[in-house]
């Protein structure tokens, strides 16, 4: 599948610190070992509708992360799926009066779009769950022929599920009690209370044909892949092994972050799938979380319609930490606006306050778990000073620019 255009990322002298992420499993803020290669893999979205800004600030921690490692000289392996065969994709089409790969196909679309427009790195493989169904078929005969999979019997549709207990280690990333996960994988689809099951845990690997659905051959019966699988196996193919970070949004920590890292290591027989498991904060508005189930969406394609500057998003979204839940509003939005004019205005000067000071603060902030507050604020003081004060370095203005797009991705000075 087709990725997006990559926007330029300028060099910085010098090179910045080691990277240091709180890890869901582990639950503190422990360094990021990676090697002349960084690898990371992080879940894409299920194409029925557009890009809202939660979506959009999941990205945005992942290019930061991108950035700090090209910031610190290695070369990046960055690897995004796209669901584009789901029960959610085929419920809107159906609503809609469209077939399913269309409505797939123009919402991904819409996402590069948005994307390009936010300034975000595309990964450097964009694999949609079609294009990697011998790699599922592959999968899940492996792990049916080591008994971490079974097919459900003596039912209508034999799907294959997934042993829960199939890694002594299930649970390490998410950290729950088995009530926990009962109650969030019901809520975040999955079938607790399917007949035949060994137990209400295990997850769908294969979803068997059924009238009116897609599905593909395998030795296993015809059918479709399920969720968590699907991330396992093209993380596996395009990856391998010793992957650095898995990351997505907090609500993909159970089931399919567990299931993922879960399904992997049964195969592989490693004890962690990832090094670091990442997650990213929800955003809420109006005091509930944004999600297309309440309606309350803000929609990036939406605001760039109505005239605002993706660069001012992307500042809105970065004022908080990315770990917080927190809520998009207007004042967000004009405080937002505000701090780009800010800027804009002080790197425009033809001299300002040497940048030396401020670029390695902004550094070490980012490195210390993303600390977006921080670097805004440290580059706010800059600008103040340029503007208030004055400066004598002519130099120091381009430079803190160039600083702005690497490190943060919003470009001050527009070709």
């Amino acid at each position: 599948m087709q990725s997006w255009l990559a926007p330029t990322v300028p060099e910085l002298p010098g090179q910045g610190p080691q990277l240091r992420l709180f890890d869901s499993a582990d639950r503190q803020v422990r360094p990021v070992s990676v090697g002349d290669e960084a690898t990371m893999y992080v879940c894409g979205i299920t194409p029925y509708d557009a890009t809202h800004l939660g979506h959009a600030a999941t990205y945005l921690v992942f290019d930061l992360v991108y950035r700090a490692w090209l910031d610190a000289g290695h070369r990046v392996h960055y690897v995004q799926n796209v669901t584009d065969v789901d029960d959610p994709l085929f419920e809107r089409a159906a609503r809609d009066g469209i077939d399913w790969r269309e409505l797939g196909a123009r919402e991904t679309q819409l996402f590069r779009e948005d994307m390009t427009a936010l300034r975000v790195l595309p990964p450097r493989d964009y694999v949609a769950a079609t294009d990697a169904i011998a790699e599922v078929v592959e999968m899940v005969e492996k792990l049916l022929a080591s008994g971490a999979a079974y097919v459900v019997e003596d039912a209508q549709y034999p799907d294959v599920y997934f042993h829960a207990d199939a890694t002594p280690q299930f649970g390490y990333e998410s950290n729950y009690d088995r009530d926990t996960m009962l109650r969030l994988f019901g809520e975040r689809g999955g079938d607790p209370d399917r007949p035949g099951k060994t137990d209400p845990l295990d997850a769908l690997l294969w979803r068997a044909e059924r009238p009116g659905e897609p599905s593909w051959p395998s030795s296993f019966g015809p059918g479709r892949p399920g969720w968590h699988i699907e991330c396992s196996a093209i993380a596996l193919d395009r990856i391998g092994t010793g992957l650095d970070v898995q990351g997505g949004g907090s609500d993909l920590i159970f089931p399919h972050h567990e299931f993922s890292a879960a399904h992997a290591e049964s195969v592989t027989g490693e004890r962690r799938f990832a090094r670091h498991y990442v997650h990213a904060g929800m955003i809420g508005w109006d005091g509930h979380k944004m999600s297309k189930s309440r309606g309350n969406l803000v929609l990036v394609s939406r605001l760039r319609a109505d005239g605002v500057e993706p660069a001012a998003i992307r500042l809105g979204l970065l004022a908080g930490h990315y770990r917080r839940d927190r809520f998009w509003s207007d004042a967000v939005l004009a405080e937002a606006q505000h701090r780009l004019a800010r800027w804009r205005d002080a790197t425009a000067l033809p001299a300002g306050p040497a940048a030396a000071d401020v670029i390695d603060r902004v550094r070490r902030y980012l490195a210390d778990d993303l600390d977006t507050p921080k670097a805004l604020a440290a580059l706010d003081g800059w600008a103040t000073d340029a503007l208030e004060y004055g400066g004598t370095d002519t130099a120091a203005p381009g430079t803190v620019a160039t600083a702005v797009d690497a490190l943060l991705g919003v470009e001050l000075h527009l070709r």
